[in-house]
């Protein structure tokens, strides 16, 4: 009998040792020799600035002060006219948030969409070209216009997108993570926003997550790796807007592996019995 437990346990090592997950695949930024470092011994901010891109919708706000008239020169698709409050802000657009199958309805209804030229219309001002500039570039440009009809220093031109949007996706239904997600903050990071959704678990390859980043030329691709911490030198680090997170499962978790040590014993003794019990029925008939 010590003599068949001897054999299973034979059987058993080669599953144990292909399903081992060892600390190096499930930690998040290990010590690395590439990170890169200042003379003050601080990572240097890589964030990338974000440009417009077609299809983008933007949010326009114009603040005046209380006896401002700029609700009577723009539209009430730009402005919604003085408070009852007099503090001066003629423009609320977009408040409100409604999120359904995907996005924010009333911001799309109401917001500045970038059209197929890469354009903005602003009614009272006109055409402006939005795509492939930055945010601060195009409220600049409103503000000038703003300027040519109303006191300079008397109004604010305040100009966002709906937050920083991305989404994430699974190859398996597991992950927890899976859909779209909305930051309203000026920067974000990876580990932020994975963070906020629960952070990753052991299934996910960390060393192998793809980017697909939305640019005015087209779509970029990128591969980075969350066990290194160099990491944080990359410009993918860091989450812009309309960027798509893609988590890879590993094909150990995939095949019922590597989850964890328990399961990995329990998946093997029953492949093994499975297999001793059909040895037997096969060999007594």
């Amino acid at each position: 009998m010590m003599k068949n437990y001897k054999y299973l346990f034979l059987l058993m090592l080669p599953f144990l040792l292909v399903s081992c997950i060892t600390t190096k695949d499930v930690r998040y930024m290990q010590p690395n020799e590439s990170l890169v470092i200042n003379e003050e011994g601080l990572i240097p901010y890589n964030i990338p600035i974000y440009r417009i891109t077609r299809n983008d919708i933007l949010n326009l706000n114009i603040v005046t002060t209380p006896k401002g008239d700029a609700a009577q020169f723009y539209s009430t698709l730009n402005t919604s006219g003085a408070n009852a409050s007099g503090n001066g802000n003629i423009s609320t657009l977009n408040q409100a948030t409604a999120r359904g199958g995907g996005g924010n309805s009333v911001f799309y209804f109401n917001g500045l969409k970038v059209d197929s030229n890469g354009d903005i219309n602003v009614f009272g001002i006109g055409y402006i070209k939005a795509e492939g500039r930055t945010i601060e570039e195009v409220a600049q440009e409103i503000q000038t216009k703003v300027n040519e009809n109303f006191q300079e220093g008397k109004s604010e031109v305040r100009l966002n997108t709906d937050g920083i949007t991305y989404y994430i996706l699974g190859d398996t239904e597991t992950t927890g993570l899976t859909g779209e997600k909305v930051a309203h903050k000026n920067t974000l990071n990876i580990t932020e926003a994975l963070a906020m959704n629960g952070g990753l678990n052991k299934t996910i390859d960390k060393k192998n997550i793809v980017i697909h980043r939305k640019l005015p030329e087209g779509i970029k691709i990128a591969k980075i790796d969350l066990t290194r911490e160099d990491v944080m030198n990359s410009p993918y680090y860091y989450v812009q807007n309309g960027d798509e997170i893609y988590l890879n499962t590993r094909a150990k978790s995939l095949n019922g592996l590597g989850k964890d040590p328990i399961q990995t014993l329990t998946t093997a003794v029953s492949v093994i019995t499975t297999a001793l019990s059909i040895y037997l029925l096969l060999k007594n008939l």
